[in-house]
């Protein structure tokens, strides 16, 4: 209830969708049109609702990927229809159905991750998401450097933006890490993330390490990196 009335009480911007692609089977880029003034830096997240009497004031966050300077607010967001993920609000599934001219309400933006500097970054499925626009960013700068992406998902046809991440490491092909847990065609790697394979690629444990996946993965992942010998307070959620 306290939840509610806060986001209720914040500042809401009414943005229209212009248009509505597939990036993988079951994960769309949105873009809608910016209101005046929306800023926002890359890692940051957003609150959105769906402009409609029975859905504007249930909002949920989603993460920015398109560049800070577009003329449009991007989002790459993964559709789970309730009746496969019943424990699901059925957000993004409403997203899903939305036609251009659909109007969504954002809130202002928030942080998720702060780029603090030249490390790892370890994502699981949707989980990449508050990295797009962190490495389309530092790429665009010609800032990508000796940062490494570990990427996990079930298949080939689950990757979001593959051929873009392999733009963006094209310096350095070898450290964008990619592992399919249920597939072995066309991958660095197979099976979950682990110990051996994190300490496969990885040689410098005192590099900031960036993690978003499920929440049992984040957890796992940093025993992982504490054991190995990262520091704590260099290990990011």
């Amino acid at each position: 209830m306290l939840t509610n009335l806060l986001v209720s009480l914040k500042m809401s911007f009414t943005a229209k969708l212009i248009s509505k692609e597939p990036v993988t089977h079951n994960v769309n880029r949105y873009r809608f049109a910016r209101p005046d003034g929306y800023i926002f830096t890359p890692g940051q997240a957003t609150e959105i609702a769906i402009n409609t009497p029975d859905r504007n004031s249930d909002f949920h966050p989603f993460t920015f990927t398109g560049y800070t300077d577009d003329s449009f607010l991007e989002f790459t967001i993964k559709s789970y229809p309730v009746k496969d993920f019943p424990n699901h609000s059925g957000m993004t599934e409403t997203l899903s159905k939305l036609i251009p001219g659909d109007e969504i309400l954002i809130q202002d933006p928030w942080d998720t991750f702060n780029y603090s500097g030249e490390g790892v970054f370890i994502a699981g499925g949707a989980g990449i998401t508050p990295f797009i626009a962190i490495l389309k960013d530092l790429a665009r700068k010609d800032m990508i450097g000796n940062n490494m992406l570990i990427f996990s998902n079930k298949t080939a046809k689950d990757v979001i933006y593959k051929e873009e991440f392999k733009k963006i490491f094209s310096g350095n092909p070898s450290n964008f890490i990619n592992t399919y847990t249920q597939e072995t065609v066309d991958v660095f790697e197979s099976g979950r993330i682990d110990k051996e394979m994190i300490s496969k690629y990885v040689t410098d444990f005192s590099k900031p390490f960036y993690i978003c996946g499920p929440k049992q993965m984040k957890v796992d992942i940093a025993d992982m990196l504490s054991s190995l010998g990262a520091k704590v307070e260099r290990i990011y959620f």
